[in-house]
């Protein structure tokens, strides 16, 4: 067992270069630092095990194959931030790895890896597990707060409310995912320089990238970052296209991040041994697998989710498909996220019922454009950057969807004044005989 200071773990941390395994990317060294454990108010770790993105299935296995890794992560996180609460946040449709993560808390406790006193050092952490309820919003990080405090999980607007100075019960409260907790344990093992060496600068250590659709092997793979390239991690580790199949697009970080086509060529400034910097153009195939590569490509890393579609798909039935999961998600709170995620997916679905007008593509990403930055949480940038990207990159495949005139506009309203002016107001007939001069005084037909 090695013996370490607070101070030390987390500059550890911070030397790795640990950034988080979830969406964001957040350098979680710089994240650790906000906390100031001689406060007053108590600290609070969250492990965020709720893997809601389409095409993101690492966190799970590592929760059924492996669940000590993560309570050993948590516990050395814990008491480098001096937190003594933890709450496993895990999402609902993981009953087994609830099961699972229970089972090995309790066996930790009796060999006292966790609880009161921990291996006699005078430390305690207590780790609780808290199923949600299967809402995607609640993997954003104020949003699981506020379902964690039991209310609904509507994210909080930042500033003010970051998690390490206001998070849970309004006290300092760090949130990391399942992959970089378990990623801390394996740092303070090494040390943090070496494990920085691991990967490329800027882009450190592991991390585990899950290749999905239209592929010979699908399944999860741990690679250095960046050390693989996207050709290398579709025909290689993951077997290739299908038989008779070409690659057409990839999404490479979950289905929220953006699409890239196949044929594309992309400027990638790359860091050379000199400390140089040198702008390389290159295919998808030799794209690397890393932070800044798949950010400078238009797209980015996200959750590790690498959506593969072959030349069989119809990219305007991929977006419905996509549109139609946001549209479900969304959890209400702000307006253009509410109203714009639906009416995507209504567009998208007419148009694959045949009913597509000219004015959709365009109408489909002024939509986009306008969720997008507006929303309190980065929900409006999930569902609106595979609609933007969609449209851009395959224009033909929408506008072949979009074939019908747009129709007429309707005939503009009466005025409350130009009504006024009627001796008798103007009425329509109803469809049916609705019933109502049977209802009688009880108003029961």
């Amino acid at each position: 067992m090695v013996k370490m200071s607070r101070a030390e773990i987390v500059n550890e941390v911070k030397t790795s270069g640990l950034r988080g395994r979830g969406g964001a990317g957040f350098p979680c060294g710089v994240k650790w630092s906000f906390i100031k454990p001689d406060e007053k108010k108590p600290v609070y770790l969250i492990c965020n095990a709720d893997e809601s993105e389409p095409g993101t299935f690492k966190d799970r296995y590592i929760l059924h194959e492996d669940p000590h890794q993560l309570l050993e992560g948590i516990a050395i996180s814990c008491f480098a931030l001096n937190a003594r609460t933890a709450y496993i946040y895990i999402r609902g449709e993981f009953p087994e790895g609830a099961k699972i993560l229970e089972h090995a808390i309790e066996e930790a406790r009796e060999h006292k890896f966790l609880g009161k006193n921990i291996l006699g050092s005078g430390f305690d952490v207590d780790v609780h597990i808290h199923r949600g309820a299967g809402a995607y919003i609640c993997g954003e990080e104020t949003g699981l707060i506020e379902s964690l405090e039991g209310k609904r999980a509507y994210p909080r607007i930042k500033p003010p409310y970051f998690p390490a100075v206001l998070g849970l019960y309004m006290c300092p409260t760090i949130v990391n995912n399942v992959e970089t907790l378990c990623a801390v344990k394996h740092i303070i093992a090494i040390g943090g320089a070496k494990y920085a060496q691991l990967g490329r600068p800027n882009n450190t250590g592991t991390r585990i990238v899950c290749v999905s659709g239209d592929v010979e092997r699908p399944g999860y793979f741990e690679v250095e970052v960046g050390k693989v390239t996207m050709g290398q991690l579709i025909y290689e580790m993951a077997g290739g296209i299908k038989w008779g199949r070409r690659l057409k697009a990839v999404i490479p970080g979950g289905s929220s991040a953006k699409v890239l086509r196949a044929d594309e060529r992309f400027k990638i400034k790359q860091k050379q041994p000199d400390g140089s910097t040198t702008e390389v153009e290159m295919s998808i195939d030799d794209l690397p697998m890393d932070f800044d590569s798949l950010a400078a490509a238009g797209s980015m890393a996200g959750s590790g989710g690498v959506i593969v579609l072959d030349d069989s798909r119809d990219m305007v039935w991929v977006l419905n498909n996509i549109n139609e999961f946001y549209a479900h998600e969304s959890c209400g709170q702000c307006t253009p996220c509410r109203e714009g995620s639906l009416w995507m997916k209504k567009i998208t679905e007419r148009m694959l019922n045949g009913g597509g007008v000219t004015e959709d593509p365009r109408t489909l990403k002024t939509i986009g454009d306008n969720i997008a930055g507006r929303t309190i949480c980065a929900f409006g940038e999930a569902c609106a950057w595979p609609t933007q990207s969609f449209v851009e990159k395959f224009p033909e495949e929408f506008a072949a969807h979009a074939r019908k005139s747009v129709p007429p506009p309707l005939p503009p309203e009466n005025t409350p004044a130009e009504l006024i002016e009627y001796e008798t107001i103007p009425t329509s007939p109803l469809a049916h005989d609705p019933g109502w001069e049977k209802a009688g005084a009880d108003a029961v037909i």
